[in-house]
């Protein structure tokens, strides 16, 4: 923020708001970025007194002057950037240091394979990728946006057609190429969209809906929903993962980002999934719902699910994996260990 005078100027990275005019940006790439905060500079230069809404602090540190933490509606700190480290930062937006952001878990002793894929392709964006995945694992894959990783995961799903490749799932061989999202759900398959507004929620629906909607017959009979059942099933998932909000019936909507992720890491856990595809499960959310969804992560592989891990972000992979593998011109390369 500048202490100068003068019109003033709200911004994030996705929108911003200008001399009274609203512009509304997509999820923009390091280019655009670039451009906007070139902007942003001119107009410190020229006197405008800026607030820039951020959650990523590499944002804040290159044209923030001073600094204020929001937790839970509050402010619980503001001072100069120049005087406080981004573990301090972190620290007062989590309630925690930020040496512990990333939970441990045991490392794996045994090879207990639950999931294996060979030569899966989905042309052009996949050309190849072969990996396996044990249970109480989670593997993790690099790449940039492009590289064939989210093209990946919608292949092994069923969402994308798979061109080739075979998947082994708890010793049985199935086709790839025979995929549909209903038979990888039967087979305990879950998966976490990248897009979670478009594809992974249903928006204009309750909190218990969404939550619910992957194993309604937890939750019904003959047919019919029991309503007191599926809200009482669904408010303790909203307990377990965090999900700020007034009540299950609310509309998905009306939550903030990282309260909608994890209503959606919520229907996983509901679904009770015994592999788990997560595709940038922490994009776009605040450092405080991250952590929680670090810990949901961590828990779900200290019961034995498998999961993989699709991020852009390395230390967070590096934080979170028991292996890594990196996905580059839509093929996989070698698989390393992270511990």
């Amino acid at each position: 923020m500048n202490d100068r005078p003068g019109k003033s100027v709200i911004s994030n990275s996705r929108s911003y708001v200008a001399v009274n005019q609203i512009y509304k940006v997509s999820s923009l790439q390091r280019e655009d970025v670039t451009k906007l905060f070139a902007t942003i500079k001119k107009l410190r230069e020229e006197g405008l007194s800026i607030v820039y809404i951020s959650h990523f602090l590499e944002e804040i540190r290159e044209i923030a002057d001073r600094y204020t933490v929001l937790r839970d509606g509050k402010s619980v700190a503001t001072g100069r950037l120049n005087d406080i480290q981004d573990a301090q930062l972190i620290a007062q937006m989590v309630r925690r240091s930020v040496d512990n952001l990333f939970p441990n878990h045991a490392v794996l002793t045994d090879d207990d394979t639950v999931l294996g894929v060979k030569d899966l392709s989905a042309l052009p964006s996949l050309k190849n990728a072969t990996f396996t995945l044990r249970r109480g694992e989670v593997l993790g894959i690099a790449g940039l946006m492009g590289s064939g990783r989210s093209e990946m995961v919608r292949a092994l799903f069923g969402l994308d057609h798979a061109t080739s490749g075979t998947i082994i799932l708890k010793g049985q061989t199935f086709s790839a190429s025979d995929a549909i999202p209903y038979m990888r759900l039967a087979q305990g398959f879950g998966c976490l969209s990248e897009d979670r507004k478009g594809e992974g929620l249903a928006l204009e629906l309750s909190l218990a809906d969404n939550i619910t909607m992957t194993r309604f017959d937890s939750c019904a009979r003959w047919g019919w929903l029991n309503l007191s059942r599926q809200h009482k099933q669904a408010n303790g998932l909203i307990k377990e993962v965090g999900v700020k909000t007034r009540t299950e019936s609310q509309p998905v909507r009306t939550l903030s980002g990282g309260n909608q992720q994890k209503v959606a890491i919520a229907r996983l856990l509901h679904q009770d999934a015994d592999v788990l595809l997560l595709d940038e499960p922490t994009r776009g959310i605040d450092i405080g719902s991250k952590s929680q969804v670090y810990q949901t992560i961590t828990e779900c592989a200290a019961k034995g699910k498998a999961i993989l891990f699709v991020s852009s972000y390395l230390p967070e992979l590096f934080g979170m994996c028991d292996r890594l593998a990196v996905m580059s011109r839509g093929y996989l390369f070698r698989i390393t260990s992270c511990k």
